[in-house]
C-alpha cells in the first residue's frame, strides 16, 4: 500500500463514522488526512477546534493546508491546547479534531462530555493500557477505529526499516556515587547501593502519595547513574555513522557529545544545522528533537531512558524512520538489568515488532 491508498481508507472510516480515532504512524500523513475529512465537510459557516497538547503543532496544520491548497480553511479552525480546553465553549463547534489523542485526561472531560458533534482523534501510538485514563479516554471519544502502525508503514516500504539494540547493562559496586548531605557535606556510594536504597523506600511507603514521591526519587536517582553515560561515549567512540543521543539532562548532554542540543545551549540552532548536514556526526539532545524535526541520513540513536512510555520512546524512534525505504536504522536502547529499568523498556517498546528487538550484553561478547 502507498500513502494515497492509507490515507484514503483511513478518510473513509472517519467520513462513515461520528466518532472515531486514527491510529497511524509518522510520515503516513495524520493530519492531511483529517484536512481531507475537513474539506468534505465543508460549509461557508464551519467551526472547527483543533486540540493539540503542543502550540508547535498547530504550525503543521497551517503548512499542511497551504501543500494542498486549502489554506482558506484556517479561517474556520479555533486552535487550543489540551490544556486549555477548558475554556472553549462546547457549543461553538461542527467538529473537533484531536491531535494527539493519546494525550486525553480525565479533566478534558468536562468539555466532551457536553460536546455533541463529530469527534476525529489522531495518534501514532494508541493507548494500550486497559485501565488508565488515557485508555479510557480514547475509548469513549474517539474510539480507534483504523490502524496503520510504524511496522506497517516499513513494511510497505513508506518509511525504512529498523532494528533495536536493548544494550544489557549492570548498576556499578564502585563508590564513585557522589550524594549530598543536608548539612552541606557529601559523601559517595554505589549505584548498586543508592539503588537498593530508593527501592526500599519505595517498599516501605504508606501511602499513594509517598508511593509516587519515592518512585519519582527512585527514577531521578536511575537517571543520574553514570554507568549508562560512560557507555554511550564507549559507543559513540567506535561509531562513525550519524548518531543522535537521546539524554536525560541538558548537563549530561552537554557531557556525552561535544555537540549538543537543548535550549540553555547557545550553539544549539548551529549545532543541529552542522549535524543536518554532515559535518559532525554525532548530536546530544533532551527533549526538543522527539517530534517536529527530520534529519537526513539519520541511521543510529542511542536513548539513555525509556521512561515506561511508549509515546516517547515512539517518537524518539521515529527520527530515525526518515532514510530511503531500502536502508535500515539502529536504535539503541540502554537497560539496567534486575531494575525496575527492564520494566520500563518492555512496556515501552509494547507496540515494537519484537522480532526487530534483539539483546546485546556486553559482558557476554
Amino acid at each position: 500500500m502507498n500513502r494515497e491508498s492509507i490515507q484514503a481508507e483511513a478518510l473513509q472510516v472517519i467520513l462513515n463514522n461520528k466518532r472515531a480515532g486514527l491510529g497511524i504512524s509518522m510520515g503516513v500523513g495524520k493530519t492531511r488526512v483529517a484536512l481531507q475529512h475537513l474539506v468534505a465537510k465543508y460549509n461557508p459557516l464551519l467551526s472547527v477546534l483543533v486540540v493539540a497538547p503542543k502550540r508547535t503543532i498547530f504550525k503543521a496544520w497551517e503548512d499542511e493546508m497551504v501543500k494542498m491548497g486549502v489554506e482558506h480553511l484556517n479561517d474556520h479552525i479555533t486552535y487550543t491546547t489540551y490544556l486549555s480546553l477548558h475554556k472553549q465553549d462546547a457549543s461553538a463547534y461542527d467538529i473537533v479534531y484531536l491531535d494527539e489523542c493519546h494525550s486525553l485526561l480525565m479533566s478534558h472531560e468536562k468539555f466532551l462530555a457536553l460536546y455533541t458533534g463529530p469527534i476525529v482523534g489522531l495518534t501514532g501510538t494508541p493507548p494500550v493500557r486497559k485501565g488508565t485514563d488515557k485508555y479510557f479516554m480514547v475509548n469513549k471519544y474517539c474510539p480507534i477505529k483504523y490502524e496503520f502502525s510504524v511496522d506497517d508503514a516499513s513494511d510497505s516500504g513508506i518509511l525504512n526499516q529498523y532494528q533495536i539494540i536493548i544494550h544489557q547493562l549492570h548498576l556499578s559496586d564502585d563508590r564513585t556515587l557522589k550524594k549530598n548531605k543536608k548539612d552541606g557535606g557529601y559523601w559517595y556510594t554505589s549505584e548498586v547501593s543508592d539503588y537498593d536504597y530508593q527501592t526500599g523506600r519505595l517498599e516501605q511507603a504508606n501511602t499513594m502519595a509517598q508511593k509516587k514521591f519515592a518512585g519519582v526519587m527512585r527514577m531521578r536517582s536511575v537517571m543520574d547513574y553514570a554507568t549508562k553515560e560512560n557507555y554511550t561515549k564507549n559507543l559513540l567512540g567506535n561509531m562513525e555513522q550519524k548518531c543522535i543521543v537521546f539524554a536525560n539532562t541538558q548537563k549530561q548532554a552537554d557531557r556525552i557529545c561535544k555537540h549538543s542540543f537543548h535550549s540553555k545551549n547557545k550553539l544549539a540552532e548551529e549545532n543541529l544545522e552542522l549535524f543536518s548536514d554532515g559535518r559532525i556526526n554525532h548530536l546530544s539532545c533532551v527533549l526538543q528533537l522527539s517530534e517536529g524535526i527530520s534529519i537526513p541520513n539519520l541511521k543510529q540513536g542511542v536513548i539513555l531512558h525509556s521512561y515506561g512510555n511508549e509515546k516517547k520512546s515512539a517518537q524518539r524512534i521515529g527520527r530515525l524512520l526518515r532514510l530511503s525505504p531500502d536502508q535500515t536504522a539502529t536504535c539503541h536502547i540502554l537497560c539496567y538489568m534486575n531494575t525496575v529499568d527492564e520494566q520500563w523498556v518492555t512496556s515501552a517498546l509494547e507496540g515494537f515488532d519484537k522480532t526487530k528487538i534483539r539483546y546485546y550484553n556486553p559482558l557476554n561478547n
